[in-house]
């Protein structure tokens, strides 16, 4: 009896609090949750900011929330929805009714959050990535390819001046590794007019960068990661964002953007850029001595070139509906773009040409179509398609060889590196389909399928009569994903994944010694890769991800084909495969005026069958870039970041990255013998490198409204071979030395943006930069620009 009476008494106590606040509770709000759509949001997070007291919708958008009387911030939140905040007032045994509508994210993968001086996490990915805000950025004449440079673990590299072949190396992966997407749609085959170093950064909003492991939303076969560029989505009544620029090397940029949304959903926009530039900038070289034939490469001479003027000009023009029952987003393109580049060097810089040339236009019809809740709630869907026709002409037909003083010496056959005339009639068409389910508040399906073909014919124009190619050069890439996202919190989340892969190549191949008979061949190769990603919040803002994916990257239209000049593809090169690990941690916060971003990576990756780009003598003293399988190669390596802002008024941050990309084939590729180069850095690959970058804003300068800018900026790349380590890196033969190069920019906005004028001074202490096989870059430059915006 006596147990029974201590049970029912602490029963009753542990009841009384509740029964306490119970009774505190006589307060309620309730409502119902719609979209903009007016469709029922059920799962919806509510809550009253500050307390505890908080419920989730019901299946048909209703909620109901018990509180003590008092004034509080209502919060409505939901995945792949803006949050709300509402005042509301309750009162003691009364019931208040607030019904709410929210809008869907404007962002198409995850939520972006911007930290200080443009770099953001990808908050709810689990993936590897980050965010780069171009606004900072768009007052001067950089390309995307130069705001690329401020990720961590990126180096954009450059052959040359305006126009030149630009590669990408990230976490230790470079060129072909890295993939290039325009709003999640592939940009392969598009020509080199839509190359990172000839878009204006006003062309995009943002830029994505996914670091090794890469969701299937995006349908690629990236080892190294991807690059996503993001356009304007805002749907303004009407815009128009106008800029020209002029600088060194007689460099001319413009570029112009408007557009309208009308209130019956209809919307235009018109994209419109142009590059033009002599590249005569100095640079060291060894000249070719015409009375011997020879050339003495440990003597170099500051020379000017000459045969090096690039300029393309492209116009995208897109008109659609959007916000309608039956389309979110309904958008017809038509693209066309043109281009001239004069070749002044081969692969390497000691070869200088004189009259050899390329120039090219292409035709791109586009079609994209997006719904949010197809057919059923929580089934979304993105449709694109496009059609691209390029025509690129190399033209080699110069009877003279050149120097680089501008020499010339009549030879005795025409053809500066190899005689040709010749047409490359390229038609590529590409097609993807992305489809997200999402179950519940928690569970997310998402498959997506992308096709690319391929179809090139050559046509020689040397004789009086055109001359077709018997035998066209084909592919067909077919990659298929499907993932699964589980989200239970904001705190965690988790997806695994699958990928299909599929190619068929066709080509001719040689039959004959002379390589003067060929025939038809093909093949079909087939992969399965898989992976998965995580991603934890230790502490508020300080997140952890891990990644795993075995991943395979199928060879590209270069790789395989090459470029009918300076580039020998490969018909039979193999697909490469690679085991990829990333770990993550990251840091954000804000301490009232101050804000902090840092982020620290390690990387692992361990690849088999690496395509390597290598350089081979052809006849004459000629070279070319071919492709080979490299066996077995791996990857270890970390990058740091750090970024600072205080009170909107100074930013300094900076990155830096370490990566041991190293040979792990004990014989060589071409017989059983000892691999000499075995456990060395592989060759052309920068291992070590910095950035850094300061600026300081003066806000309402003279005027409200006005602000000014000044930035500085730097570069820092350690030395590094570009053959192997193991040949002649003691007496620094084929060494590309250590750079560090400075920049400085000044910008006025006025009107709160409406007009800009800047200036810049790119690597004002003229160091002498190299790049790719030690090809060299433009020294000292400086730059003027002048920018309108007018919009609402």
């Amino acid at each position: 009896m006596k147990a029974t009476i201590l049970k029912i008494s602490f029963l009753f106590i542990l009841l009384l609090p509740a029964s306490f606040v119970y009774s505190q509770d006589r307060a309620m709000v309730s409502g119902k949750v719609l979209s903009t759509e007016k469709e029922i949001v059920d799962f919806a997070t509510v809550y009253l900011k500050g307390t505890t007291y908080g419920v989730t919708t019901n299946e048909q958008g209703i909620y109901h929330l018990k509180a003590p009387a008092g004034s509080y911030t209502l919060i409505i939140s939901a995945i792949g929805y803006e949050t709300v905040e509402k005042k509301v007032t309750l009162f003691e045994g009364e019931r208040v009714k607030q019904n709410i509508t929210i809008a869907p994210k404007t962002e198409e993968l995850e939520e972006v959050v911007v930290v200080s001086n443009g770099i953001s996490r990808l908050k709810r990915s689990a993936f590897n990535a980050v965010a780069l805000d171009t606004k900072e950025l768009q007052n001067s004449t950089r390309s995307l390819s130069d705001a690329l440079a401020k990720a961590p673990g990126m180096k954009v590299r450059e052959s040359g001046g305006v126009g030149s072949d630009t590669q990408l190396t990230l976490d230790g992966f470079s060129g072909k590794h890295v993939k290039i997407f325009i709003d999640g749609v592939p940009q392969e085959g598009v020509g080199s007019s839509f190359g990172l170093n000839n878009i204006p950064v006003n062309f995009a909003e943002r830029i994505e960068v996914y670091k090794g492991v890469v969701p299937v939303g995006f349908g690629t076969d990236a080892i190294g990661g991807v690059i996503n560029i993001i356009t304007k989505k805002k749907r303004d009544r009407w815009f128009l964002d106008a800029s020209y620029s002029y600088g060194s090397f007689n460099t001319h940029k413009s570029y112009v953007n408007f557009g309208q949304t009308f209130k019956n959903g209809f919307t235009y926009e018109i994209n419109a850029f142009q590059n033009y530039s002599d590249n005569d900038y100095y640079v060291n070289a060894p000249v070719e001595n015409f009375e011997t034939g020879s050339i003495d490469r440990s003597k170099k001479e500051r020379v000017k070139r000459f045969n090096d003027t690039y300029h393309n000009e492209a116009v995208i023009g897109k008109l659609g509906i959007v916000d309608k029952k039956w389309a979110d987003r309904l958008i017809f393109g038509f693209t066309y773009s043109n281009m001239y580049q004069d070749i002044q060097t081969g692969v390497r810089q000691e070869i200088v040409y004189g009259r050899k040339h390329r120039k090219g236009h292409s035709l791109m019809p586009s079609l994209e179509y997006g719904k949010r809740d197809l057919f059923t709630k929580g089934l979304d869907m993105v449709l694109t398609a496009n059609y691209n026709k390029n025509l690129t002409t190399n033209v080699d037909t110069s009877s003279y060889e050149y120097n680089w003083r501008g020499e010339k010496h009549l030879m005795n056959s025409a053809g500066e590196q190899s005689r040709q005339y010749s047409r490359a009639d390229n038609n590529n068409w590409n097609g993807t389909m992305t489809l997200n389910y999402r179950i519940g508040r928690i569970h997310t399906f998402t498959f997506n399928h992308v096709l690319n073909t391929f179809h090139r014919s050559n046509t020689s124009l040397l004789a009086a009569e055109e001359m077709k190619s018997a035998i066209a050069k084909e592919t067909r890439k077919n990659i298929s994903g499907l993932s699964y996202r589980l989200m239970p919190s904001e705190h965690w989340n988790f997806s695994a994944f699958g990928k299909y892969y599929n190619q068929f190549v066709a080509g001719p191949m040689a039959t004959s010694s002379a390589q003067d008979e060929y025939i038809r061949n093909s093949r079909t190769v087939n992969s399965f890769g898989y992976g998965a990603a995580g991603t934890y919040f230790i502490l508020t803002g300080l997140q952890a991800k891990l990644s795993y994916e075995k991943a395979y990257r199928l060879p590209t239209i270069e790789e395989m084909f090459g470029d009918e000049d300076l580039e020998m593809g490969e018909l039979g090169i193999r697909p490469e495969n690679s085991d990829n690990v990333n770990l993550n941690l990251s840091y954000n916060k804000t301490f009232g005026k101050h804000s902090i971003y840092v982020e620290g990576g390690v990387v692992y990756r361990n690849t088999k069958d690496y395509i390597q780009r290598n350089i081979t003598d052809l006849s004459g003293g000629k070279q070319a870039a071919t492709y080979i399988n490299y066996g077995k190669v791996e990857t270890k390596g970390f990058n740091l970041s750090l970024r600072y802002n205080f009170a909107g008024w100074v930013s300094v941050g900076g990155n830096f990255t370490q990566m041991d990309v190293r040979d792990r084939m004990k014989t060589s590729i071409s017989s059983s013998a000892e691999n000499l180069a075995y456990g060395e850095r592989m060759p052309n690959l920068p291992y070590r490198f910095a950035d850094s970058d300061v600026s300081f804003y003066w806000r309402n300068l003279w005027k409200k409204g006005n602000v000014l800018t000044v930035t500085y900026d730097n570069q820092y790349l350690h030395r590094f071979t570009y053959y192997s380590s193991a040949i002649g890196a003691q007496n620094n033969d084929y060494v590309v030395p250590n750079q560090f190069s400075h920049n400085l920019s000044l910008s006025y906005s006025l009107q709160n943006g409406r007009y800009n004028l800047s200036f810049e001074c790119r690597n004002f202490t003229n160091e002498d930069l190299y790049d790719n096989f030690s090809l060299q870059r433009a020294g000292r430059a400086f730059y003027g620009k002048v920018r309108v915006y007018f919009g609402n």
